[in-house]
């Protein structure tokens, strides 16, 4: 987009140009001037230590690192490049150092970069201020770890791996600082791009709500782990699928064969079991049922339990189980149990 200036008798259209072809400098001029007026690109945020790097066997360092008015630490990491570089995974990396920094921690680098500015300023009555406390509030400091990113520009890369960030619960935002010129002096226009202001309520609430649903699946899932008896043998901590394949196999070993047990288990005589001609070994066994395979996000034999001990061989023919067992599981294993009473087949929830 670009800049005006508007004068007397003119509009004048300023020049768009880089930070390297004006002779300006990362780390001593645009980090030098932020980390006074960190609010121009973070509001609410005051900055506790630059180039921060308190961590073991690593030279990386935070260029600016802050926290919020909700106790939250924040990761600024600035670049005067055209793309912004891969300043997205530098700083998640970044985000996993500090995350369990403490308030004393952060105090100690505070007192540390007041020390090197010549501020004689006490850093934990500075922090304390700041976030409006009487005393540290220890529970609730450093819950999050918030990330900004600033830079001239941002590649389609960066900004899809920032978008993807954000729907998985990570709260990070890209900040454009474009420079212009006309001639004399230099301006900046600095807007944040990710997320939009005007959307950026909206986004917060859809995150959120995606990430209560993905808590809520996770929640829902069947993590259960069964206890098998048979006539041989005792097997604990069997998944639902396990449970499954090992009553299968206590069920065969008194005489099933694959075609009768599809016949008493309704709903699943099309895809309970895959089977080909011959006593085939893993390899060959996959290599058929890849064959078949018709495309999808899942490959056909990642379906099945094709692995060399899991198979069935009977009559010149290979068996394989279906994997993908869910809410019919213990059904199934009920009617088995039921149909092939000489294997004693008994389960119970560990």
């Amino acid at each position: 987009m670009p800049i005006f200036e508007l004068r007397n008798d003119v509009i004048k259209r300023l020049q768009k140009t880089t930070f390297s072809d004006q002779g300006i400098r990362e780390r001593q001029d645009i980090q030098r001037l932020l980390r006074d007026q960190i609010d121009i690109i973070s509001d609410d945020t005051m900055v506790i230590a630059e180039e921060f790097g308190d961590w073991d066997s690593s030279r990386r360092r935070i260029d600016l690192l802050g926290i919020d008015k909700q106790a939250n630490l924040v990761v600024i990491e600035l670049k005067r490049t055209e793309d912004g570089g891969y300043m997205e995974l530098q700083s998640v990396r970044y985000s996993a150092m500090i995350s369990t920094m403490t308030f004393d921690q952060v105090v100690d680098a505070h007192r540390d970069y007041l020390r090197k500015l010549n501020v004689d300023e006490d850093a934990y009555t500075r922090i304390l201020d700041f976030l409006g406390w009487s005393e540290p509030d220890h529970d609730a400091f450093a819950q999050d770890v918030r990330i900004v990113l600033a830079s001239a520009e941002f590649s389609k890369e960066l900004t899809s791996s920032v978008l993807w960030l954000n729907e998985k619960g990570i709260d990070i935002r890209c900040v454009k600082m474009e420079p212009f010129s006309d001639g004399n002096r230099i301006f900046l226009d600095i807007q944040q791009v990710i997320p939009l202001p005007e959307t950026e309520q909206f986004q917060v609430q859809v995150r959120q709500k995606k990430l209560r649903e993905q808590e809520s699946r996770k929640s829902s899932r069947d993590f259960s782990k069964f206890i098998l008896h048979t006539n041989e043998k005792i097997i604990q901590g069997l998944s639902k699928r396990l449970l499954v394949l090992e009553v299968v196999r206590a069920a065969i070993k008194v005489g099933a064969t694959p075609e009768d047990i599809m016949l008493n288990v309704e709903g699943r005589q099309s895809n309970m079991f895959i089977s080909f001609d011959g006593n085939l070994d893993e390899i060959s066994f996959r290599e058929r049922v890849m064959e078949t395979d018709s495309g999808g996000q899942v490959p056909r034999d990642k379906r099945f339990f094709c692995n060399d001990d899991e198979l069935f061989r009977l009559n010149n023919k290979t068996y394989a189980l279906s994997n993908q067992w869910g809410v019919d599981t213990i059904n199934t294993v009920n009617k088995i149990a039921d149909h092939y009473r000489s294997a004693e087949i008994s389960f119970s929830v560990e």
